[in-house]
């Protein structure tokens, strides 16, 4: 996730980047753990790694919930604007695939 704003209670770890991709596995550790304000500067994906729900503050504050089971991705363009809240009383985690937009391109 790009650009953070504030910094979160949850936990990021990239596991791979290269000059194409870039895979965070993110965990909470419990209610409430977020990502903190951030903005997408990269296309993404979402791979949940269990069953649980997100809470997603927007940027206008509005709060909703998702949610996610696991190894049903969903696809998100750049831009969105959110802080991503734990919905679950216990851990949860996802895998985040950022799609780089200065690739190299080789043919």
């Amino acid at each position: 996730m790009c650009n953070a704003g504030d910094r979160g209670t949850a936990v990021s770890a990239v596991l791979i980047e290269n000059p194409r991709t870039r895979v965070t596995r993110w965990s909470f550790s419990g209610r409430g753990d977020n990502t903190g304000w951030h903005r997408h500067e990269y296309d993404y994906l979402v791979v949940p790694i269990q069953d649980g729900v997100l809470e997603i503050r927007d940027a206008k504050g509005v709060l909703s919930r998702s949610e996610l089971k696991v190894g049903v991705p969903y696809f998100r363009k750049r831009g969105v604007e959110h802080d991503v809240l734990n919905g679950n009383d216990g851990e949860f985690a996802f895998i985040e695939v950022e799609f780089l937009e200065h690739a190299a391109r080789q043919n």
